[in-house]
């Protein structure tokens, strides 16, 4: 669902697509629903506030349609059980105002924000340490697969 004008600058279904498979053929899950709601800053400020208590815009939010974080830090999550992956939130002007400050497409900005928004839906995370080099070096691979530089070197 695209709300923001914003988007229309970008082929986000087409983009999201591509970072959505590509992420689940990486973790070796064979298909996933994924629904994005592309926004503005001040509609995902308000989901920001409503689901995490900070009252601010960012970039992604992503919610899971089940729990499934690895027991252990570093370690993979268990694959889904069914399709349904969950849901991400995407603000227009954090990722294009993101994008201008390192100098690199909005769109590859983007499909970066997809990928680690849909690791998130599989269970990823990066609070713990091993957990952040797992996703981390996951989005990397992803993104390189694709085409692209990686996130975290620049």
């Amino acid at each position: 669902m695209v709300e923001a004008p914003g988007w229309a600058a970008l082929d986000l279904e087409a983009l999201a697509g591509r970072a959505v498979a590509a992420t689940l053929a990486r973790t070796g899950v064979a298909a996933g629903e994924v629904a994005i709601l592309a926004c503005d800053d001040a509609r995902i400020a308000g989901l920001n506030a409503d689901f995490r208590d900070r009252a601010r815009p960012t970039n992604v939010l992503s919610w899971p349609s089940e729990e499934r974080g690895a027991p252990a830090e570093g370690g993979h999550p268990a694959p889904p059980g069914d399709a349904e992956l969950g849901d991400i939130a995407i603000a227009w002007e954090t990722c294009a105002a993101e994008a201008e400050a390192a100098a690199i497409p909005v769109a590859d900005h983007v499909t970066h924000l997809i990928v680690h928004a849909t690791l998130h839906l599989l269970g990823y995370d990066h609070v713990r340490e091993g957990d952040a080099v797992l996703m981390e070096g996951l989005e990397t691979e992803i993104l390189g697969k694709m085409g692209l530089g990686d996130p975290y070197s620049r």
